[in-house]
């Protein structure tokens, strides 16, 4: 069975690197991510948290709440012809949590969860786009209440606790969830 497994989480939990781990058993990803780093360039724009948020929302605005997976789908349909999982990161809005399910039957949703004192921590040490501690709630409630991205955090089909610093932590997590879901992790 084909198979799309979409990590959903808060920012700084450790989607991304879920997603990198996964990439390690050859399972491919697709980072809505890189869709608003790409119009961002697009645009002329540094790329920064605020422009990145600007154009999410702009993005958004002007292809609907959905606009992301409708964008990533042709890549996605890609991806499955060639392997049996995949991997989505970024997944935010309920809209796009309802259009893949609809387009793809076997979608699963893997919520990465980190307290917010351990998120805004790794956000403001990350080398790549660190976020100053003190704007990480206000991304959180950007992202909660403009990006509809609580709905499918709710509906994830499992939950992983993030708090750890040790990453083989998460890995084993991941592992367990891939046994459960039948997807062979032979590297």
């Amino acid at each position: 069975m084909k198979r799309i497994i979409a990590i959903v989480g808060m920012p700084g939990a450790g989607k991304t690197e879920a997603a990198e781990y996964l990439a390690t058993y050859g399972i491919p990803f697709v980072r809505f991510g890189e869709i608003t780093e790409e119009e961002v360039k697009k645009r002329g724009l540094k790329l920064t948290p605020e422009n990145e948020r600007i154009v999410r929302e702009a993005i958004r605005k002007e292809n609907g709440m959905g606009a992301f997976a409708l964008k990533a789908e042709p890549k996605i349909k890609t991806l499955l012809a060639e392997k049996d999982s995949i991997v989505i990161d970024g997944l935010y809005s309920w809209e796009e949590y309802t259009y893949l399910k609809k387009m793809f039957p076997s979608l699963t949703i893997i919520h990465i969860y980190a307290e917010p004192k351990v998120r805004y921590n790794r956000l403001s040490q990350r080398s790549v786009r660190p976020i100053p501690i003190d704007e990480c709630y206000l991304r959180d409630v950007a992202e909660i209440e403009k990006l509809n991205k609580g709905g499918p955090i709710a509906i994830a089909d499992y939950t992983i606790e993030n708090n750890s610093d040790r990453v083989f932590d998460l890995q084993r997590k991941i592992d367990s969830i891939l046994s459960r879901l039948e997807i062979s992790t032979l590297k």
